[in-house]
């Protein structure tokens, strides 16, 4: 892990950390080309090219920042979506790990138009 992101996410409860850790996991699972791990304005970042994802813990949820949420809402029901179509996790929801595959390999591996 990259050791800027690590510092960043070590400020965070176990609850969390474990969390972020499974949609990490989720993300490099999805995709076949190299990810680069980085701090982008604080917030840790999934690069493929010029394309990304972005996972912003919080202190009961972690939002996910990635182009292919919106195109996915049907599928996601029962998570909420914000107005800027970030999904937030919450620490007592189930991860859709099925889901967030399609959406993590159709952000990073597809040009977007």
């Amino acid at each position: 892990m990259n050791e800027n992101v690590k510092e960043c996410i070590d400020k965070f409860s176990d609850e969390i950390k474990q969390l972020y850790l499974q949609l990490r996991k989720i993300i490099y699972d999805s995709v076949s080309q190299e990810v680069a791990e980085k701090l982008w304005a604080k917030i840790p970042s999934y690069y493929v090219g010029d394309r990304f994802v972005r996972l912003i813990p919080f202190k009961d949820h972690v939002n996910i920042e990635a182009h292919a949420v919106t195109m996915h809402q049907e599928e996601l029901n029962g998570y909420k979506i914000t107005p800027k179509g970030m999904l937030q996790i919450y620490l007592n929801q189930t991860v859709p790990d099925d889901v967030l595959r399609q959406v993590f390999s159709e952000t990073l591996s597809e040009i977007i138009q």
